[in-house]
């Protein structure tokens, strides 16, 4: 009790010194969260009982929605470096809070899954901007722990939502659309309130007409200009596509044992949440003198633990262990890797490098769940096997280039144009 204290003590006390942009930020993170864990645990069944999805199309469905944010990311998810990030934060969270009200209206697979493309579509300039309005006013020595703290806001939000749904769908299953709704259109009002614009201002006069002419045309494809960005996003998502393998296989693997059931599953994931809502600000700073190299080979080695206690046995402690080192291993790596994606950004190109960041989830949230049940259909461990090959490569990949950035060397990579 007395450490859950000081946790929690000491988060209040780091959270009271964030500059105010960066607590909108924050709470964006969390309302964004919030909206996710009140819905995601109940649409199976309200796709089911309410909308009239047949069963062999709800996982495609929920598919829809990361791949709505993978499909604008590319075109959209720099925006907030041309427009401001203001606009496009009152604009997105206006989107996805009235897209949660028209799912709620909604009736069939193909209108469902119209409803959750276009809800991806503007949540896909949410996550990357908020992160930009903290690029935009945290000094860069303190960027890990502000990434930090947003994965504990977001944790936070996934945590109690769950429980919060579960108290609605008491009553109705269709509650869960609107309290998400509110939750989103909650964050436009505290962004209309009290958010100014914290974008830098380019000094378009300082250049050239043809250079300002070309600066237009490469904000949003700078991202993918970049060598050293691609080379450090690529080992990340196959560390991220590896762990949803963890995500999705699981349930079935416990159910298929008969370790876990369906609720057992349910409160396994629970507990890794709430270890990276109470541990991920202490973790952060226990490692704050470690190298980024030794973060991410520490990091890595925690995920390839995790693969191999499900590789062992399905027993319910290996699959606490499971989740236990996977939860270390996003706690050590997700934001220091977040920290050196925004180092890379150039002062205009914010949103876009947190874009391109972003991208990696939508990854791990479409393809990633698709890899690792195939590979389950073929082998109840192959997916584990896989992954422990997956992880060792990629976290030996990513640890050498993020010493490389360290180093302040970068002779392979530069910035293209």
């Amino acid at each position: 009790m007395a450490l859950s204290s000081r946790i929690i003590s000491s988060a209040y006390s780091f959270f009271r010194s964030v500059p105010g942009p960066a607590r909108i930020g924050l709470l964006l993170f969390f309302v964004a969260g919030l909206a996710d864990g009140v819905l995601m645990p109940f649409f199976a069944l309200w796709a089911q009982q309410n909308a009239g999805v047949a069963v062999e199309f709800i996982g495609v469905l929920l598919g829809c929605y990361a791949g709505g944010e993978l499909l604008a990311t590319p075109f959209v998810g720099g925006i907030a470096d041309r427009v401001g990030r203001r606009p496009v934060l009152l604009v997105s969270t206006v989107g996805v809070g009235l897209g949660f009200l028209l799912l709620y209206l909604t009736h069939g697979a193909i209108a469902a899954a119209g409803a959750l493309i276009v809800i991806g579509m503007f949540e896909s300039v949410l996550h990357p901007t908020a992160a930009a309005v903290i690029t935009d006013v945290v000094a860069p020595e303190m960027l890990r722990r502000h990434f930090s703290l947003t994965r504990v806001m977001a944790n936070a939000g996934r945590t109690v939502g769950p429980a919060l749904g579960a108290l609605l769908a008491l009553h109705s299953l269709g509650l869960v659309f609107c309290v998400s709704a509110a939750a989103l259109l909650c964050g436009t009002l505290v962004v209309v309130l009290f958010l100014a614009e914290t974008r830098q201002s380019s000094h378009p006069a300082a250049r050239g007409d043809d250079e300002e002419e070309e600066e237009g045309l490469i904000a949003l494809t700078a991202v993918f200009r970049d060598r050293r960005l691609a080379a450090l996003l690529l080992p990340i998502a196959i560390l991220e596509i590896a762990v949803s393998w963890i995500e999705a296989v699981t349930p079935l693997y416990a159910h298929n044992a008969g370790t876990l059931s369906a609720s057992g599953v349910g409160l396994l994931f629970a507990y890794g949440g709430a270890l990276a809502t109470i541990f991920q600000l202490p973790v952060t700073k226990a490692s704050a003198r470690w190298t980024g190299f030794v973060i991410i080979l520490v990091g890595g080695t925690a995920q390839v633990a995790a693969f191999v206690c499900l590789v062992v046995s399905p027993a319910v402690p290996l699959l606490i262990a499971a989740m236990t080192l996977l939860a270390l291993a996003d706690m050590l790596s997700g934001p220091l890797s977040q920290t050196i994606v925004a180092e890379l950004a150039p002062p205009q190109g914010k949103a876009s490098y947190m874009a391109a960041f972003s991208t990696v989830s939508d990854l791990k949230d479409t393809v990633g769940p698709a890899i690792g049940t195939y590979l389950y259909a073929i082998m109840s461990t192959l997916p584990w096997g896989a992954g422990i090959v997956a992880s060792l490569i990629a976290s030996l990949a990513l640890a050498l280039r993020i010493r490389s950035h360290e180093a302040g060397r970068d002779p392979q990579y530069e910035h293209a144009g």
